[in-house]
Parts: C-alpha cells; structure tokens; sequence
C-alpha cells in the first residue's frame, strides 16, 4: 500500500472510485481494443447507476476512452469533446449479476472494426479490476504488462505463448487461465516484468486455435 491507496490520485474529482476509477476503466478499456474507439454501449450498475450522474461517472467514462487521463481538466467536457469528434455513445442502467457495486459494462467498436466488451469495477482510490472481457472471467488491474489471449481450449497453447515470452527474454509475474466450458472458448491472462516486443504479439495472433489477442502496456 502507498499513500495514493489512502488520499487517492491526482485528479478531477469529486469521486476518486466514481470520477477517476471510471476514467481509468475507459481509459483501459481504450488501451485493451489497441484502436482509436469509434462507438461505445456502457452500462453502468449498482452505485455507478444510482449516483453516477452527480459525481461526473458518465463524462469521467467518455473521457478515458477519448484517452483523457484521471487529472485532465477537460474531463467535464469530454460529452461535448466526443461529439465534435464524433465519437458515437449511449448509456444503459441495468443490474449486473453478482457485480461489485462500482461497475461498468462497456462494449466498444474502433476505427478498423475491431470490437471488445470489457466489464470492470472502481474499487477505490482510482484503482479498478477488469472482471470480464468478451464475457470470459478475468481478474487483472491493468497496472502492470498485461497479455490476454484468446484461443480455443486446446492443449499446447499455454506451452507456445509461454515459450513465445522465453525467447524474447520476458518475465511472467502471474498467469491465469480461464475457460468456459473443456474444450470450450478460453482466455489466457499474462502479467509481465518486461514490456512484450510488436513481433511477438504479430506471432501469437497468428497460431493456429488462437481467436484474438489483446496487449495492455501498463497504464499508469
């Protein structure tokens, strides 16, 4: 724990879990779809839907999907910014089964048609957890390297993507997997000591059984 998990960030307020954490849950979600965001659907539950309005919730999303950061003074303005920018959105206030009370549900296209959906929670002190991605379970802050691959559930693809890494000399600090069902759409979540090289993302998309994979450089 350091200080800023105690005071909070530097930020636009008012909220640090409802103003900076939902800019930094667009703000990733930004950086998971690796394309300028051309339309978004964000749905937002629990105390995000109930008392989002007054703590800026809904323009703090738009902006870090924009690429605002948590202390950007035009934060307030991100609603009028996306419009001149063209930047299509909508909101949807639903309940998110067994969701934290602080959660946002985004499912966002970018400009060469690439599409996401990311659901992620403000947790406290600008800090937030990506839950799910593409409907899978994750588990991952987004502060450090982040490598997510999604493959079909087939043995080998956790030896390929691990001795990918190894070549280029580049750490794993944690590994998840999760799947749903054997054999089934599964999801690899890889957090690294190292930035990971362009080449080595180019190689993984491209194996065999592999859908989709997805970088975060740690975002700060």
């Amino acid at each position: 724990m350091n200080i800023f998990d105690i005071i909070g960030p530097i930020m636009v307020g008012p909220s640090s879990s409802h103003t900076a954490g939902a800019v930094r849950i667009g703000l990733v979600t930004r950086h998971l779809l690796a394309q300028e965001p051309v339309s978004a659907t964000i749905t937002l539950h629990g105390s995000f839907s109930a008392t989002g309005f007054g703590h800026g919730t809904q323009k703090a999303i738009i902006a870090g999907l924009l690429g605002m950061l948590q202390d950007d003074m035009r934060i307030p303005q991100s609603d009028v910014i996306a419009n001149q920018l063209g930047f299509e959105y909508n909101f949807e206030y639903k309940t998110i089964k067994d969701a934290h009370p602080n959660t946002a549900l985004i499912h966002v296209i970018g400009r060469n048609g690439r599409e996401i959906e990311v659901q992620a929670s403000s947790i406290g002190g600008g800090r937030i957890l990506i839950n799910k991605i593409d409907g899978i379970l994750v588990n991952f802050s987004g502060e450090q390297n982040t490598l997510i691959v999604h493959n079909i559930d087939q043995p080998g693809h956790v030896a390929e993507v691990t001795s990918t890494l190894s070549h280029k000399s580049v750490n794993i600090a944690t590994m998840q997997l999760f799947r749903d069902a054997r054999g089934g759409y599964a999801v690899m979540v890889i957090e690294t000591d190292q930035d990971i090289p362009n080449e080595s993302i180019d190689w993984l998309n491209h194996l065999e059984g592999v859908i989709k994979v997805t970088y975060l450089s740690a975002v700060k």
